[in-house]
């Protein structure tokens, strides 16, 4: 291990170049990453800037709308969308995981159609994750990983592989290792995006395109047209500089925050010439919605997370929007991950797990999804069964058409759930599940199973997101329990009184961490932004 600086091609690397680090971070590729932020680091400060302008409007009373000025592009029913790149036209299960070598291999050999490679919120973003999971990806695309476990099981590809779709960090994320290094011997961090997009794309585009496949990509955490504009202008001269066809880039965009539910077709027309569809993130639209609208009094509170399910009013709204809008205009709709997972050590709990999968998977084929997410291979049968039972032998069902009027800009906003409740379970769920979560991310896990349900980054800030807004509106507990911060840290105690505690585990911080970004006067936007600078960098 090597832990000097390294100044390549005007980028400094601060991070340790451990083995194999140096064939992704080539004096090539880092200069591709310069050449990326030079182009497009104003504009994602620009897009980030109006992110917080929204949030300002929202917080003195305006509410979203469907815009005004982009009427036209609604209107018009004569653009579509580039639609599915070549081995993207059957997309019926998707398997989601993060990039180190052994979930690879398992996502690889799921039998599911797609793996949508995590560098985002299954992945937790330290130097060796961030730059391991470009090497797993360099080689599994060209079939030469293997990976031996402790116990000495080996693991290799099987004959059949599913498409690969990766997923960079969002827009907000920045890489604190690798620095943009100026004459003045000023360095600024580059974009998380721009670098997990770009050196996977540089090493691995005319790869993809020469197996059959091309570089394909899930857009994270997009709030409005204008960001999606900017990836196109990404995409498109990252084609021109590595000389592939225009449009060999296709990108589906996750439809996981209230803003971008108002303007899905502006995205996808914005996007038109590399979009393959939108999909349905749930769990970070919940966030969402609970972040917008975190001081707009009590018709914005949210109940237990367990009673937000993807059939009361306000959900199935925003994915029948989605579904309409992506056939519409002749793109993939992409459904959405049930939490639950089996366990084999436990028969009663796998089989809850596939009785609310199958239930959730039978909910989306037959409201016209064309695809689906699971979070472990043992789901991938039971949601492909159900997918088949709509699909048969089509790749998709875009062509199903709803003449139903749209859902209403009321309706996406409308919050109230029938018999719903605060509970001081629901209080006690959300510390422990947050505390545990970003134990497990500290530690560089950002996929953990806890309580038989998979956590990633997004329901962990549907924890703290939802504890921080029910003491800043008074929530009072069914069973009369008022929520402060007093009472918020006396369940932290509790909590952490009956925590299992093992050497070098990180609770200590997980704990400061998740008081900052729940009990805090001020409402952090992201978690991970937070532990990133304090813990990670």
């Amino acid at each position: 291990m090597n832990d000097q600086l390294h100044i390549l091609s005007r980028v400094l690397v601060t991070g340790p170049m451990d083995e194999r680090f140096d064939e992704i971070l080539t004096d090539e590729a880092l200069e591709f990453l310069r050449q990326l932020h030079l182009c497009f680091e104003a504009e994602r400060r620009d897009a980030l800037a109006e992110r917080a302008m929204s949030r300002h409007r929202i917080k003195n009373g305006a509410r979203f709308d469907f815009l005004a000025h982009t009427r036209p592009i609604r209107e018009d029913l004569s653009w579509r969308v580039a639609g599915a790149g070549p081995g993207l036209e059957d997309r019926r299960v998707e398997i989601t995981g993060p990039t180190d070598r052994k979930m690879t291999i398992n996502a690889m050999n799921s039998g599911a159609r797609v793996w949508l490679a995590d560098q985002e919120d299954a992945t937790s973003p330290t130097w060796a994750n961030v730059i391991g999971g470009q090497i797993s990806l360099y080689d599994a695309i060209r079939r030469e990983i293997d990976f031996v476990a402790a116990d000495g099981r080996a693991y290799t590809l099987g004959e059949t592989t599913p498409t690969i779709v990766m997923r960079p960090r969002g827009w907000h994320l920045t890489e604190a290792h690798l620095r943009l290094h100026d004459d003045s011997s000023e360095s600024i961090p580059m974009s998380g995006s721009l670098v997990d997009f770009g050196l996977y794309f540089f090493h691995n585009a005319k790869e993809l395109i020469e197996r059959g496949r091309g570089p394909y990509f899930y857009l994270a955490k997009t709030e409005n047209h204008l960001e999606a504009r900017l990836w196109d202008e990404v995409f498109t001269f990252a084609e021109n500089y590595v000389g592939i066809p225009h449009g060999s880039v296709r990108a589906t965009v996750l439809i996981e925050t209230i803003p971008a539910a108002f303007e899905m077709e502006e995205i996808l027309f914005e996007l038109r010439e590399h979009c393959a569809g939108l999909n349905a993130g749930r769990w970070d639209y919940i966030f969402s919605i609970i972040k917008n609208f975190r001081d707009q009094g009590d018709e914005f509170v949210l109940p237990d997370r367990s009673q937000i399910t993807m059939t009361v009013p306000f959900m199935r709204a925003y994915t029948a929007l989605l579904v309409q809008t992506c056939h519409r205009r002749g793109a993939h709709a992409i459904g959405g991950m049930s939490a639950f997972i089996p366990n084999r050590r436990d028969p009663e709990v796998t089989s809850r797990a596939i009785e609310q999968v199958r239930a959730d998977k039978h909910r989306e084929s037959t409201e016209g999804f064309d695809g689906t997410w699971v979070a472990h291979p043992d789901l991938v049968p039971i949601a492909m069964s159900e997918f088949d039972a709509v699909l048969g032998d089509r790749p998709h069902q875009i062509d199903r058409v709803s003449d139903a009027p749209a859902p209403s800009a009321s309706e996406l906003i409308t919050l109230a759930i029938e018999g719903s409740y605060v509970s001081e379970a629901g209080v006690r769920t959300n510390v422990s599940v947050g505390i545990r979560y970003i134990e497990s991310w500290l530690r560089g896990v950002g996929a953990a199973a806890i309580d038989n349900l998979m956590e990633d980054a997004a329901t962990a800030e549907i924890s703290r997101s939802q504890i921080w807004q029910w003491i800043q509106a008074g929530t009072t507990t069914r069973e009369g329990e008022r929520i402060t911060e007093e009472y918020v840290n006396s369940v932290i105690k509790s909590v952490m009184d009956q925590m299992e505690r093992f050497p070098g585990d990180r609770f200590d911080d997980a704990v400061d961490l998740f008081a900052q970004v729940a009990l805090g006067d001020e409402f952090l936007p992201f978690l991970t932004t937070a532990g990133y600078e304090q813990f990670l960098q």
